[in-house]
């Protein structure tokens, strides 16, 4: 039911987590892949795993500079000759009590998370191809906050509302929907799981945590003709924690 033969998928933040179970998940399905992501050696690693070279299009390069993104757009112009899937999964998650963030923590937690995602999405326009996708990544904590992650909190809930502003603005020639994780068992929350793990399963109806191909699996729905009605839309996949919370 899920074919990409043929389609580029184009993913930031490719190199781990949930960014990398996309790019495995895409390729499986017949996807070219543009992997970018700062994390060089990582980046290598999984293209190296992927095999299939022609299908693979490695960017090791920083999200934040806006000119990088766009020389790796137009490269895949040429070699793809477009992008059909945008997904821009990079993003940090760093503890910082509100009382004693910085300017720095603060700035650095935002250009990730939300000046990257708007840069990408600039960037990857021209060159999304018409019934193309936008698949951005918010979170739980979007929706109800989490302790400690003011500025993450906020980097997820303004995603949430700049992809329904863009699914609007886009629409009828591409779709934008959100995934929303809950606690995905991925190296960002490991400090997460150790603090406050025991709780928060504890809160889970499905009681356990979940997996980047879980989270790999919904975005690919949203990508897909199966879901071709569907923009705006947020879908989380948090094992119930956000309906139980």
């Amino acid at each position: 039911m899920i074919n990409f033969t043929g389609q580029t998928l184009a993913i930031t933040g490719a190199a781990s987590g949930i960014g990398a179970a996309v790019a495995r998940l895409f390729h499986q399905h017949g996807a070219n892949l543009v992997l970018i992501d700062r994390q060089e050696d990582a980046l290598a690693a999984l293209a190296d795993a992927l095999g299939t070279k022609d299908r693979v299009m490695v960017c090791p390069l920083d999200v934040t500079q806006a000119g990088l993104l766009e020389a790796a757009f137009e490269q895949t112009q040429s070699r793809f000759g477009g992008i059909d899937h945008l997904v821009p999964a990079a993003g940090i998650y760093r503890p910082a009590p509100m009382a004693t963030m910085t300017d720095a923590e603060w700035a650095a937690t935002i250009s990730i998370n939300l000046d990257a995602v708007f840069r990408t999405c600039r960037a990857a326009l021209p060159h999304l191809r018409d019934g193309g996708s936008i698949v951005n990544i918010a979170s739980i904590a979007g929706h109800r906050g989490s302790a400690s992650h003011t500025h993450y909190s906020a980097s997820k809930g303004a995603i949430l509302a700049f992809s329904r502003a863009l699914a609007g603005e886009v629409a009828p020639r591409l779709r934008v929907n959100t995934v929303s994780p809950g606690i995905i068992a991925t190296p960002m929350t490991t400090d997460l799981v150790r603090d406050r793990g025991e709780r928060l399963l504890a809160q889970t109806p499905l009681g356990r945590f979940g997996t980047a191909d879980e989270v790999a699996g919904v975005i690919a729905f949203l990508c897909s003709n199966l879901a071709s009605f569907v923009t705006g839309e947020t879908i989380h996949v948090n094992g119930g924690l956000y309906m139980a919370s």
